[in-house]
């Protein structure tokens, strides 16, 4: 999963070396937390949030195979 979300935010950003996804695991409820550049924060989350929510939508999608949670925070 963390590979995932590492390969879609790296694509979508100007500066993939400054990717940090940040994995804290409690029961069955994962939380990662994104950081990108300061620059880069409206690309990942999009007009609206669109971006954010959509990766969001596939994280819970791959999630609900394995019967956990998944939250999924950006941080600038």
């Amino acid at each position: 999963m963390k590979e995932m979300l590492e390969i879609i935010i790296k694509n979508l950003v100007e500066n993939p070396n400054e990717v940090q996804i940040t994995e804290t695991t409690k029961e069955n409820a994962i939380t990662y937390e994104v950081k990108v550049a300061e620059a880069d924060m409206g690309k990942v989350i999009g007009r609206q949030g669109r971006i954010a929510k959509s990766i969001r939508t596939v994280a819970k999608a791959i999630a609900a195979k394995e019967d956990k949670k998944v939250n999924i925070e950006f941080v600038g």
